[in-house]
């Protein structure tokens, strides 16, 4: 099971942070700054494989890559495979560059709402939902069809006389 999804820059400020286990907010910060501690320490000629029962517990296994100044980290446990989650942070990164043509953190930072969704269609409580990038931005561009038409329904003027009969 994935535990949690985490993307943070390089001076340690999480721009996305998604634990799929219950962590109160304090814990969740400690684990944090205590990742972010052993990534910066790592050198860049070791494997991106990290064995995170130190910090996370028993069984705990994380994935990184560096996509220019953002850390991508997945930490799971030992019932997933660690280059399958390899390439699912791959599939994570394509889907987002496809969605916002080039991502950079600001984008993240600005476009939250559309970086958590693009997340849960991928994962959704720890499991793998789907893996095929162009299906989850057809999925994204229709959820974003319908909040369109949902808000356009909200904002119609109520005093506009039989429009509600249409």
């Amino acid at each position: 099971m994935i535990r949690a999804v985490i993307v943070m820059n390089d001076q340690g400020k999480p721009r996305l942070v998604k634990f799929y286990d219950y962590q109160p907010v304090e814990k969740q910060q400690d684990l944090i700054r205590r990742l972010y501690g052993v990534l910066c320490s790592r050198p860049e000629n070791v494997s991106n494989f990290v064995q995170a029962d130190s910090i996370f517990g028993p069984d705990s296994r994380l994935v990184y890559k560096t996509y220019a100044t953002l850390y991508f980290v997945f930490l799971f446990d030992a019932s997933e495979n660690e280059l399958a989650i390899l390439d699912l942070m791959q599939v994570f990164v394509e889907t987002l560059d496809k969605c916002f043509s080039n991502v950079c953190e600001l984008d993240i930072v600005f476009n939250f709402n559309k970086v958590h969704t693009i997340l849960d269609e991928l994962i959704l409580g720890g499991q793998v939902l789907e893996t095929n990038s162009s299906e989850i931005v057809k999925a994204v561009e229709e959820i974003s069809r319908l909040e369109r038409a949902s808000n356009a329904v909200m904002r119609m003027p109520k005093s506009i006389p039989g429009w509600q009969g249409r």
